[in-house]
């Protein structure tokens, strides 16, 4: 299949859940909110490649750097590559799914997916707090992905600034996206430029991102959807290459 045939979808988790940016061929892209991936997929084409920014294939033991693809990937990002978690084990990102009431009851599950962590890593490591924010989420397509085996070959991992560093000729972004929290107008800018550079209309970009999205999740979306048209068309590689497997066999990479 060519990306030009494919509809090609590009995937951020939000505050709302799922932003997607897609694109059909000879179609202009549009931009969505999706409270579930499941919701997200049934919108979908059966040919539709997606390029997700979210870790797929989860270690029963973690190792130094996390798993393979994060430990291959910081290197080409430079100063950008604090922005890789080190996922921990799945028995970590499944020791508590309750869906949490109170701040409290969240603090806790941090602490006792700390707890988990630590012993099933080494050299021993608990959970960041910006990791565990994402748990739900990579817990919602691990179980997708184990109960469909054949969404293996559609849904893909990718990583924004990974993204952003191969669609820039393998040079990281000079400038982060966020200072202490907050945008960066400078690096949404850089961001923005090297989007257009690639087929964006400055327009579309420059519009507000749908209610439940912020601006940054808005062009990491922008930028996983290029991802799947290089995976479409085969220009994309994974990281490792060939990809690792989980104890599922749901294939583990980082692709750009």
């Amino acid at each position: 299949m060519t990306s030009t045939e494919a509809v090609l979808v590009g995937v951020d988790g939000c505050k709302a859940g799922w932003i997607a940016v897609r694109r059909a061929s000879g179609m202009a892209p549009s931009v969505g909110v999706f409270a579930t991936f499941t919701a997200l997929l049934a919108s979908l084409p059966e040919n539709a490649v997606i390029a997700v920014d979210m870790p797929i294939g989860l270690p029963e033991f973690s190792g130094k750097g996390g798993r393979g693809p994060e430990a291959l990937v910081r290197p080409l990002l430079g100063a950008r590559q604090s922005s890789v978690f080190s996922i921990p084990s799945r028995a970590a990102l499944y020791a508590d799914t309750n869906g949490f009431t109170t701040i409290e009851a969240w603090y806790a599950a941090h602490i006792r997916a700390s707890e988990v962590a630590v012993t099933t890593s080494d050299p021993p490591r608990g959970v960041s707090i910006q990791a565990f924010g994402i748990f739900a989420k990579i817990r919602e397509i691990d179980a997708l992905l184990i109960a469909r085996p054949d969404l293996r070959g559609r849904v893909y991992e990718s990583h924004p600034e990974v993204a952003f560093c191969r669609l820039n000729g393998d040079q990281a972004m000079q400038l982060p996206k966020k200072i202490k929290g907050s945008i960066n107008p400078a690096g949404m800018a850089e961001r923005k430029a090297l989007l257009c550079r690639h087929g964006y209309e400055t327009g579309f970009l420059d519009q507000p991102p749908p209610r439940g999205a912020a601006a940054d999740d808005f062009l990491d979306a922008a930028a996983m959807m290029l991802i799947a048209g290089r995976i479409a068309s085969g220009e994309a590689r994974p990281l490792p290459d060939p990809p690792g497997r989980d104890s599922f066999g749901i294939p583990v990479a980082i692709w750009a």
